[in-house]
């Protein structure tokens, strides 16, 4: 990778995974296949490839393992296949983060490090009937991108040649709210490949009001994470700001109006 995300692990396309260098640690990566996902889907009976994506929940270096576990954060890394999900790019399912006891009942945010290839971080505000604001944020290496509490996202890979490598920073209590998102068949819109393998965008009929801000990232200065170093790099030399992803309820203010 040309992006150095401050960790001696890399992704293994042949095996579908990761490999983890001397002096990190790592779990055996969960894969979710095509099956797995096609209720999030525009058309639920899309060819594609078998495996979708692989993840690797609780990374990083071995002289922080404990550290992260009484800080209650966690760092998890994802790469996806190359292709497409019939007219649709590679993606995740869309959820919503669960609520979590130890952000005192509030659902936790997360924040995304692109390593590899072109990824679209898809958010709207709600899974309800009106959505709220929906926001396509584009990145690229090195790129920092954060999803708000409470917000319904998925992570889309935008170049269908190239496969999608990623990081992000989360609660260690970690869990996913699928139940709205399945509601309404999918997120608010439904990205598409045209001939050009450019990505498009179509409305999804089951929700209303609907208006879609396709943006670049910015700097999230509120939290000090400029864009000069990588968010792991960051943790190990300053841990303290990292609060606000496992304890967002101590920052709301800051979520206020949040645009990503």
């Amino acid at each position: 990778m040309s992006f150095n995300s401050g960790l001696e692990i890399y992704p293994n396309y042949e095996k579908f995974g990761f490999d983890y260098g001397p002096g990190c640690f790592g779990p055996e990566v969960e894969v979710r296949t095509l099956d797995a996902i096609r209720k999030s889907l525009k058309n639920p009976d899309c060819d594609g490839p078998e495996k979708v994506y692989a993840i690797a929940m609780d990374v990083g270096r071995n002289e922080h393992k404990e550290q992260l576990i009484d800080q209650h954060l966690l760092y998890g890394i994802v790469t996806y296949a190359r292709g497409r999900l019939g007219e649709e790019p590679i993606r995740s399912q869309g959820h919503i983060h669960k609520h979590s006891a130890y952000a005192n009942g509030w659902s936790t945010p997360e924040v995304y490090e692109i390593w590899q290839g072109t990824a679209i971080i898809y958010m709207q505000e709600s899974a309800q009937d009106d959505p709220g604001r929906c926001f396509a944020v584009i990145g690229k290496p090195g790129d920092i991108i954060i999803v708000p509490p409470f917000w319904a996202h998925a992570t889309i890979s935008a170049d269908p040649e190239s496969p999608l490598t990623f990081g992000a920073w989360c609660d260690r209590d970690y869990g996913f709210d699928y139940d709205g998102v399945r509601k309404h068949k999918g997120l608010a819109f439904f990205p598409l490949l045209d001939k050009n393998n450019q990505i498009t965008w179509k409305k999804n009929q089951n929700y209303h009001n609907q208006q879609l801000v396709v943006k670049k990232p910015r700097v999230y200065n509120e939290f000090q994470l400029e864009s000069n170093k990588s968010i792991y790099n960051k943790y190990a030399e300053h841990p303290e700001p990292f609060k606000f992803v496992c304890r967002p309820d101590l920052f709301a203010e800051k979520w206020v109006n949040f645009v990503p």
